[in-house]
Parts: C-alpha cells; sequence; structure tokens
C-alpha cells in the first residue's frame, strides 16, 4: 500500500529516529519510576510529550525532505500513535505478568479494580491511539502548512537516466 507515492516501510524508516526518542523516553520512564523518583522528574519524562515533539518532528521531516504531503502527515501520526500506545500497553502487560508496578499501572493511570488492567489497555487501544491521530494529523497538517508558506523548500532536481 502505497500513501503519497510512499510505502508504509519508507515511512517506518523516515520516523526510525522519533520511534528511538519515544523508546528512550519510555525506558527512561520505567527505570526512573522504579526508583522512586521525584514527581517533577516524572513529569518531565512524559511519553505523551515525546510523542506529541515527534509528530511534530514528523511533519517538519515531510516537509524538509519532500517526503510527501498531508496524507504522509496522517500516515506518520498514526504510526507514532500505534508504537507509543503499544509500548504503554507493553509495560502494563509486563507488570500484570510479573505481578509488580510501575509508572504505567499506577491507581492514578488505571482503574484501581481492574486486576489485570483490561480496561487500561482497551483504552490505550481505542482512545489512546484514536485521539493521538486526530490531534497529531490536525497539528501535523498545520505545522507542514505553515512551514510550506515560511519556509519553502527548492524543487528537487530531476533525474536523468
Amino acid at each position: 500500500m502505497k500513501v503519497g507515492g510512499h510505502r508504509m516501510r519508507e515511512h517506518a524508516r523516515m520516523l526510525a529516529p522519533l520511534f528511538g526518542l519515544i523508546f528512550a523516553v519510555w525506558l527512561l520512564r520505567l527505570v526512573v519510576g522504579s526508583m522512586d523518583a521525584s514527581p517533577r522528574i516524572l513529569a518531565v519524562l512524559s511519553v505523551t510529550a515525546a510523542t506529541s515533539l515527534s509528530m511534530l518532528l514528523a511533519a517538519a521531516l515531510i516537509h524538509f525532505r519532500q517526503f510527501g504531503s498531508y496524507p504522509n502527515v496522517v500516515v506518520s501520526s498514526f504510526l507514532i500513535a500505534l508504537f507509543s500506545q503499544l509500548l504503554i500497553i507493553g509495560a502494563v502487560v509486563f507488570a500484570v505478568i510479573t505481578g509488580t508496578e510501575n509508572i504505567f499501572t499506577a491507581a492514578r493511570f488505571s482503574v484501581p479494580d481492574d486486576p489485570h488492567h483490561i480496561k487500561h489497555i482497551v483504552g490505550q487501544l481505542t482512545f489512546g491511539v484514536g485521539s493521538g491521530i486526530l490531534l497529531g494529523s490536525a497539528t501535523g497538517c498545520l505545522i507542514l502548512f505553515l512551514l510550506r508558506i515560511l519556509v519553502p523548500v527548492r524543487c528537487k532536481p530531476a533525474e536523468t537516466e
């Protein structure tokens, strides 16, 4: 399947550094959360903030690399939102399997009377991914629109064969 002339694999390859950023923040959040760090430090290590930043950077990458247009921003938002939510779900499932608690299964982020955190997982897959796509796409398209007006990029020279 191609979107804007690019396959999903090409999108994933372009977004790989952003996936790495989200993964690093997620891992740091787990490690620092297990060490009973202060809430200020935990607030800085936000997977949601890293995801939002990644979506903005994806729009900039699409513009400066001349990777495509608005449909590519939507696909990028989908991939980034899905990746971040799957990481969170992975942390929740790991906590349930091992019987431990981490920052993603804390009572303030999950339903306390749900021992398997099924409602939290379903919420991440539905509302987390859905709102991530909608808000990320809207913001990313706005950023791409502004970049195209304020910072035009020269067209790539035609390749001769």
